[in-house]
């Protein structure tokens, strides 16, 4: 049961809904050239930067919960903390003391996997996000499970790695691919057969999530399952030939198949056993159920092998995707969400498909479906399924219709909205539309400024991670941009920058000081919000931004 939330004695809230609006991607740029944010026009942030209260809050590393603070932020691990107000040990934090410990070669799924291939003499076949960006995997974790299933008895090895591009550099697919060969050979031998069977870019085949485009999970399965697809004697081969001909990056290069005598030398076949290593949910849970639903009318199989299936991690609580997994996640309890529902407040959560759930499954604490649903609506606005740097400016204008429109219903406490544009357009890496994106958010919020206006409300706006705000790869020591090749080094990855945390309070009474605290993270987003709409934050959270005036 939660307990009681009590009301604030030193502000009794507004008259109009609290708007939480997070500008996903959208940090404080470091470097001025690359930064996509600073140079876009923006004059509705800028008016709020020079007019109200703000402050930078932490969104990478150890404040939301990562192994270190050279690890980058995301927008699951960053909704995942504004939702709850406090800090969980985060995925790769928890797989890599799951190996270290040994922790997961003991577990059932582990024994059940090895066990399949030593009985049946078949294969064990890893599919995941193949680079060390630790945003949905990491390749030192792959390489620690193949060296674990030699050491048990498997025999056969094969792998289908999806190239980033994304979370990493835009082309440095063969600055992973080339060791790992390496790798493999080192382990090779008469009782041990290793090898990369299938791949392709990750924005092309596989990791769809929320089930914005379908076609790109049957064009997994047709490649790693059925081993289908164009062959090449080598994943090197196959991505040197694939950027000559079609001048793509990673994420964007087509599927490939390894192949032998026009055979593929890795399709997956009955009694063998696949784990999926992405630890990160949104892009797991579709491939996912193309392996374990017995109906699935999104696309047909075909050939639908029975094998042994487990996800690194559980994907989804509520729906206990995948029903086998290597590594426990957090168990995030007490979020904001449930708060306002017991304290018979009503809310709004809204965003476009590609961050639609992040603002109710992360944000609610990795849960699927509504936690009250008599007090909350949730509204997905359908995103374009054409590559976002042509068209920079996605759903904001459909985003923003509903919530000035909600704003201004009167029906709604808090409101918490998700703009994709400064992540997903940040990570193409195309500098011009990064721009527009940003400034797509700036109009937005200049409309929804009007709405809490006329309404009495308050916006709190801040990001779940930086990413248009860097989109150049920077020297270390001297912060110049690198170049290669005559051209500036794009970057398409998140960036380890703070983020805003601006309080629009047009019916300011001076409760609070002007002057917010510093040095917090985007966990106690939830007790300022909790605080806006009068009440106490649970004593447990991290603190608010506000300092209440006695």
């Amino acid at each position: 049961m939660l307990e009681e939330l009590k009301k604030a004695t030193w502000f009794k809230g507004r008259r109009g809904p609290v708007v939480l609006v997070i500008m996903d991607g959208v940090g404080y740029g470091k470097y001025e050239e690359g930064d996509a944010v600073r140079s876009g026009l923006t004059p509705t942030l800028n008016g709020f930067h020079a007019t109200c209260p703000n402050t930078p809050l932490k969104a990478h590393g150890t404040a939301v919960g990562l192994p270190s603070d050279e690890d980058m932020g995301n927008s699951e691990v960053g909704h995942n903390a504004i939702g709850c107000g406090r800090v969980f040990a985060q995925g790769a934090k928890l797989v890599n003391h799951s190996i270290e410990s040994g922790q997961m070669f003991t577990g059932q799924t582990w024994l059940d996997l090895v066990a399949n291939c030593v009985d049946q003499k078949s294969t064990m076949h890893f599919l995941g996000l193949f680079s060390d960006g630790n945003v949905h995997s990491h390749i030192d974790h792959l390489k620690a499970m193949i060296e674990r299933a030699k050491a048990e008895g498997v025999a056969k090895v094969r792998v289908h790695v999806l190239l980033d591009g994304r979370d990493v550099g835009e082309t440095s697919a063969l600055e992973y691919i080339d060791p790992f060969e390496e790798f493999l050979a080192g382990l090779n031998g008469p009782d041990f057969d290793a090898r990369i069977a299938s791949g392709g870019g990750r924005m092309y085949i596989t990791m769809d999530r929320y089930q914005a485009n379908w076609e790109m999970v049957k064009r997994g399965w047709a490649t790693h399952v059925q081993g289908e697809g164009r062959q090449f004697a080598s994943a090197h081969e196959a991505i040197e030939t694939l950027r000559k001909e079609t001048g793509a990056i990673d994420q964007d290069l087509g599927a490939f198949v390894i192949g032998e005598n026009g055979q593929p030398v890795g399709r997956v076949e009955d009694g063998d056993s696949v784990v999926f290593f992405n630890f990160r949910g949104d892009r797991a849970i579709e491939i996912t159920a193309a392996f374990e639903e017995d109906e699935l009318p999104a696309f047909d199989r075909g050939r639908r092998p029975a094998v042994v299936y487990a996800g690194m991690m559980e994907y989804d609580g509520d729906l206990h995707v995948p029903k086998r997994y290597l590594v426990t996640p957090p168990a995030i309890d007490r979020t904001i969400g449930e708060y306002i529902c017991a304290a018979d407040l009503y809310s709004l959560a809204i965003s476009e498909t590609q961050k639609y759930g992040h603002v109710t499954y992360f944000f609610n604490g990795n849960k699927s479906g509504y936690i009250d649903e008599d007090r909350e609506t949730y509204i997905e606005i359908p995103s374009d399924i054409v590559p976002f740097e042509q068209r920079p400016w996605m759903k904001g204008a459909e985003i923003t219709d509903e919530v000035v429109e909600a704003i201004g219903s009167g029906e709604y406490d808090f409101i918490r909205l998700n703009y994709p544009n400064g992540d997903m357009v940040g990570h193409t890496g195309v500098y011009a539309a990064a721009q527009v994106a940003v400034e797509t958010v700036d109009i937005c919020l200049s409309r929804l400024k009007k709405a809490v206006d006329a309404a009495g409300g308050v916006m709190v706006i801040s990001a779940d991670h930086g990413n248009a705000d860097d989109m150049y790869e920077h020297e270390k020591k001297t912060g110049a941009v690198k170049v290669e090749n005559g051209k500036k080094k794009v970057k398409t990855a998140h960036s380890l920058n703070p983020v805003p945390c601006i309080i629009y309070d047009p019916e300011y009474q001076g409760e609070y000081a002007k002057e917010l605290v510093s040095g917090l993270g985007i966990s106690s987003l939830a007790a300022t919000c909790l605080n806006l709409l009068g009440y106490e934050a649970p004593e447990d959270y991290d603190p608010s931004v506000l300092q209440p005036v006695k």
